[in-house]
């Protein structure tokens, strides 16, 4: 049976016969002119199963997401180069977006030097520098790929919006609630000098964004809390939960609210009220968006599968043996096929000495247009006449002449 493997050959000597085999990696897809691997989906594994202790999911349910994400790791992996490839067939670029995208990410670790920020993106990921950046690059286009072939195409119109409300007006009952973002500035081992411009820097920053600087900016660039890679989303929070000293400061305001900087133990903190919901019936007007992306996500999923499974009926697709696709084209093959396995050219004795004597002839045969042959060097190779050397029939009559 031919090898399941793809091998890398090391290279040949004129004095080499053979040459050791290292198998890198298992080919279990083809996708075009891409590969996945088994690799891949191991790595898929190794996420998940961080996923869950990072969420401290267990038991029952962390088994349920497990056979679920195994289920359709394959899937997902085809999906994903599908996408890519459509999108260098739309001339889609983003390396401007994966640029700026890298340097928020720098400015939200406090790391100017590109190596450090590397050890960072590898201790995080498990992934190189240039391996992570380039499946951000591949996220990118194909967000921009479902954007532009698929998300544009789907329509929620407003009496849409206004039947489901009228038709679910009993989901729509809120809590008493207020939903924030924070900046956070610390001060800790700061000498004095340094607290008092960390100080400063807060009520500047506050004096920012209450005439209007996006606040999710400010605390990109600036902010110290775990919650500035998400712009300092905080969430939401019902009358008793929040620190008494914080809630009796946004409790009452709108949305929109810039809070004064606020000391705390180690730090200035400012908060920024992003929703204000009184308990009772929401309106129409206030969850208009809420159910509008609601109605467009459930459109949006059977259309991006549709989309790919017209990409998987046009593209090259073999799987080995063993793997499924857990979203298939109907009616499409997808068998694995393996390369033709060479076979050595085994000639006879006599073969082998005719056509050795037939390169010794070709030794003796005169250069077209010429009178000069090919001579055999004293070392046993053949050699060309030396630089004017080589007559022409023309030239030669006119030597014997003279």
């Amino acid at each position: 049976m031919p090898r399941k493997f793809l091998m890398a050959f090391a290279c040949l000597s004129s004095s080499l016969v053979a040459a050791d085999v290292m198998t890198v990696e298992e080919i279990i897809a083809k996708v075009n002119g891409d590969i996945v691997t088994r690799g891949e989906i191991e790595r898929t594994k190794r996420q998940v199963e961080e996923m869950l202790k990072t969420r401290k999911v267990a038991g029952d349910d962390a088994e349920r997401v497990r056979e679920e994400a195994m289920k359709n790791a394959l899937r997902d992996r085809i999906d994903a180069l599908l996408l890519v490839n459509r999108g260098k067939e739309l001339n889609i670029n983003v390396d401007g977006e994966v640029s700026k995208y890298v340097a928020d990410l720098m400015k939200q670790t406090k790391e100017v030097d590109p190596d450090k920020f590397a050890a960072i993106v590898r201790q995080q990921t498990g992934q190189s520098f240039e391996d992570w950046k380039n499946d951000t690059k591949n996220n990118m286009l194909t967000q921009r790929v479902i954007g532009q072939e698929v998300n544009r195409k789907i329509n929620v119109s407003k009496g849409e919006i206004a039947k489901f409300y009228e038709e679910n007006k009993t989901k729509f009952m809120r809590k008493d609630q207020v939903f924030l973002r924070e900046l956070f500035l610390t001060t800790a081992g700061k000498t004095p000098a340094e607290q008092a411009a960390i100080e400063k820097k807060a009520k500047d920053l506050v004096a920012r964004a209450r005439k209007n600087e996006r606040f999710a900016d400010l605390v990109r660039d600036n902010s110290e809390a775990d919650s500035a890679q998400s712009g300092g989303d905080i969430g939401g929070y019902e009358q008793g939960q929040l620190d008494p000293v914080l809630e009796k400061l946004v409790w009452e305001q709108a949305k929109g609210y810039v809070s004064d900087p606020v000391k705390r133990p180690n730090g200035w903190l400012i908060l920024r009220v992003e929703e204000r919901f009184k308990a009772g019936q929401a309106t129409l007007e206030e969850v208009e968006g809420d159910i509008r992306d609601r109605m467009y996500s459930e459109r949006m999923q059977p259309e991006i599968r549709k989309y790919l499974t017209e990409l998987r009926t046009n593209a090259f697709l073999e799987i080995r043996e063993g793997w499924i696709d857990s979203a298939p084209a109907p009616g499409k093959s997808t068998s694995w096929s393996e390369p033709a396995s060479l076979k050595p050219e085994t000639v006879t004795k006599a073969e082998l000495e005719a056509r050795t004597r037939r390169r010794r002839l070709l030794w003796a045969l005169p250069i077209p247009g010429t009178s000069v042959s090919m001579k055999k060097s004293d070392s046993g190779t053949s050699s060309l006449p030396s630089a004017g050397a080589v007559e022409t029939g023309e030239s030669k009559s006119k030597a014997v002449k003279q």
